[in-house]
């Protein structure tokens, strides 16, 4: 509820501060007097963007302030936990705007972002002013009202949740359609490549160790007779190395016992016989392996050529590279074999999904269908109370694809004249007509949700007689739950007023100046003639404005 709003420097306002009944609000004045600007000036602390031109003295900054009672409204609290506001009994909205035409926004004394102004005033306040009921020619509008009286929020919540994973499985569902698609185009080619590499089944090193081994097999004559000589020359020949050290350690042990450096020359002579001998046996052994062998320098040179072919075509040096292509090549056609997995799992779950989505959607659709009768019965008998008893409103329902909000396709068909001609609002309604559907329409809607303020601003253009005065009687029954603000030119409105309010232009420091007071018993039955009969009312008119309150 919009306990108290407080204005300064904003147009023709100086400073004026108006705190509000709980119930119906009545504001009244002559046209020009600034009632817009009122407007205007709420609007702000409900989110609406700031115009410097508002700015009454060019020194000063304009500041609005709207103290709200919040009651521990549940969608309030929650807002302000989740943003990190403080929590508090009573809620302060403000606005302030420099001479520099800089925009600041205020939650409790907190900075914060339009947005987040106008998402916290949307739980707060709903602002009707003349020219939304334009807005009731809107299929979202209408598609809302039958939301909001069929309680289906948390039943949206959920499946727009669905929907949205659906939208998102789908997506992917086609990105791996489309990537299978470009699988298959290089598959074959892949798989070419693959067969080659894997039918030469090539070892680690393979081609740089054949290719040593067939530089040892083209010279092994030359190998074999280098070895043989080395072999002949350490045992084999008149005086073989290996026998030679043997003598000479014999010839030194005669004389081992004179000089004591002999024993160490010695054993290291022993040692060079053993490790001379050993190199025997090994170049013995090397010389038994090296053969010339055609076969295998064919099949090496075969393998050789091969390999080298498949390294210059795939631009590598070496063997490991080779089988590293290989392997990716591998991984590749694997994946051609998963992502038909990933294709049948994927749609599986997007089928799911889906599903999901199709029966909540229905839960959706049968919440509305079950709100339309009601709804037409309970606006069309209100229409005849606010003056239009040739009128009749029809909802009609088409299943549609499933989008955001479900599978229908609502739309508001409208007969001002018993025509049975039933036409969409957009089309065939006046202003005034639209008016007082939109009032009928939000009077049924207010009962569902839970919204402590409502604020009319010339809601009634284009009525008078009998249909204003229903028109109040309807604002009178919805002020019973919940604070009503009506800017209004109808007597028969006004009259209804808890709180009735007058906007008056004054002059003040030589300058027209825009003010506004609450009005004493006295002062409305004054001020009610007045918008009967004029500015100087007959006693008639004094009395029907006495009877009007009553």
């Amino acid at each position: 509820m919009l306990q108290k709003l407080h204005i300064q420097n904003y147009a023709i306002i100086d400073e004026i501060e108006i705190s509000f009944s709980s119930q119906l609000n009545i504001i009244t004045g002559e046209t020009g007097a600034g009632k817009s600007i009122l407007m205007g000036a709420l609007s702000l602390i409900l989110g609406e963007r700031a115009d410097t031109s508002v700015l009454l003295k060019n020194d000063k900054k304009c500041f609005i302030e709207g103290f709200f009672k919040v009651d521990n409204k549940k969608e309030v609290l929650s807002f302000l936990k989740d943003n990190e506001l403080d929590e508090e009994t009573e809620l302060v909205l403000r606005r302030e705007i420099a001479s520099n035409g800089k925009s600041r926004a205020f939650i409790n004394d907190t900075p914060a972002t339009l947005q987040q102004m106008k998402q916290l005033a949307s739980l707060l306040v709903d602002l009707h002013q003349q020219f939304d009921t334009l807005e009731l020619g809107d299929t979202d509008f209408q598609r809302e009202v039958l939301d909001a009286l069929a309680n289906n929020s948390s039943k949206l919540e959920a499946y727009q949740t669905i929907y949205k994973q659906w939208l998102q499985g789908t997506k992917e569902l086609l990105e791996l359609q489309q990537q299978k698609a470009s699988f298959n185009k290089e598959a074959d080619y892949n798989q070419f490549l693959f067969d080659e590499l894997n039918e030469l089944s090539l070892k680690e090193n393979e081609l740089e160790d054949l290719d040593a081994e067939l530089k040892m097999l083209s010279n092994s004559e030359g190998i074999k007779t280098t070895l043989s000589k080395v072999y002949f020359d350490l045992k084999e020949s008149e005086l073989p190395v290996v026998t030679l050290l043997k003598q000479l350690v014999n010839q030194l042990n005669t004389y081992s016992s004179y000089h004591p450096d002999l024993n160490a020359v010695i054993e290291r002579l022993k040692s060079s016989q053993i490790e001379i001998q050993d190199i025997a046996d090994d170049v013995d052994r090397i010389n038994d392996a090296v053969n010339y062998d055609e076969k295998r320098i064919e099949f090496i040179n075969e393998r050789i050529t091969i390999g080298y072919k498949l390294l210059k075509k795939h631009g590598v040096q070496t063997t490991n590279e080779l089988l590293q292509l290989q392997h990716e090549l591998e991984q590749k056609l694997q994946a051609v074999l998963n992502i038909d997995d990933a294709i049948i799992n994927k749609e599986k779950q997007v089928s799911n999904l889906q599903a999901e989505a199709n029966n909540l959607a229905q839960e959706i659709s049968k919440a509305r269908n079950k709100q339309v009768k009601p709804l037409e019965e309970k606006v069309n008998t209100l229409l005849v109370q606010v003056g239009m008893p040739n009128a009749k409103l029809k909802v009609e329902i088409k299943e549609t694809a499933l989008n955001n909000f479900g599978k229908d396709n609502i739309e508001f068909l409208f007969d001002a004249n018993k025509s049975n001609r039933f036409e969409p609002i957009r089309k065939v309604a006046s202003g005034g007509e639209l008016s007082r559907l939109m009032l009928c329409i939000k009077s049924l809607v207010a009962q569902s949700i839970n919204l402590p303020t409502m604020i009319f601003d010339e809601i009634d253009t284009g009525i008078s007689g009998e249909a204003a005065k229903q028109v109040g009687s309807i604002m009178k029954g919805l002020a019973s739950n919940r604070q009503i603000i009506c800017i209004t030119h109808q007597p028969q409105i006004a009259g209804k007023a808890n709180n009735h309010f007058f906007v008056y232009k004054e002059i003040k420091d030589d300058a027209v100046k825009t003010n506004i007071r609450l009005l004493n018993e006295d002062e409305r039955i004054l001020a009610i003639a007045q918008m009967l009969s004029g500015e100087k009312p007959s006693s008639a008119a004094l009395e029907s404005a006495r009877e009007m309150m009553n």
